[in-house]
């Protein structure tokens, strides 16, 4: 962790402010409709089950095939429901940090199969739990970091990936012209998803023979 402020170029600003914008135009607005669902239900029970993972399995677009998930289905749900509570109310803990809560929110999680190794999956069901607070990862959030110059290592060390990685979306928060300020730390994970999924798509676009 770093307490060194940060500092980035009006035109990067410019382009994190122009992703989001595109995002909020090409993306459907019920695309949200299941996790915001299943926060709805984590808010009244203070956990999140099995069908809910599911759910959250679904909405990104994440594979059902594999070892863990026989696994997290041959636990009881009471047992699953104990991981994920643990986890919402360090999520949710605003004595904590918001880094230091995603640390302990994402600890609270690696018993849980599925949920060991990787970011994805554990990162929806932390926003699920705490919307005002986390932000969902994925391999392309972490490519528009880089785009920004800023650093996100896989390494393994003291401190999660993911709570490095919310640690950058606060820093950026903080750090915001007014036009971002107001945003929300799930704002800044669409706009960083959306500024490499554009470059993406403008590259095929450009590619001769596609």
């Amino acid at each position: 962790m770093t307490d060194q402020p940060l500092a980035l170029a009006p035109d990067r600003w410019q382009r994190l402010a122009a992703a989001h914008q595109a995002y909020t135009e090409t993306v459907s607005p019920y695309y949200d409709e299941t996790l915001q669902e299943v926060t709805r239900r984590a808010c009244a029970s203070g956990s999140i089950g099995k069908a809910d993972i599911g759910a959250l399995l679904m909405w990104k677009r994440l594979r059902a095939d594999t070892p863990w998930a026989s696994e997290l289905m041959a636990l009881a749900d009471a047992d699953v429901r104990r991981a994920t509570a643990a986890a919402a109310a360090a999520a949710r803990d605003t004595s904590l940090s918001r880094c230091s809560a995603a640390q302990a929110g994402r600890a609270a999680l690696a018993s849980l199969p599925g949920f060991r190794t990787g970011d994805a999956l554990a990162s929806a069901v932390l926003t699920a739990a705490a919307p005002d607070r986390m932000a969902v990862y994925d391999r392309r959030a972490h490519n528009g970091l880089r785009t920004l110059g800023i650093p996100l290592s896989h390494a393994p060390g003291r401190y999660s990936r993911y709570s490095r990685y919310i640690e950058a979306i606060d820093q950026l928060l903080t750090a915001a012209p007014d036009a971002i300020r107001s945003w929300t730390a799930r704002d800044i994970d669409t706009a960083l998803y959306w500024m490499t999924t554009y470059q993406h798509s403008t590259n095929l676009i450009n590619t001769p023979g596609t």
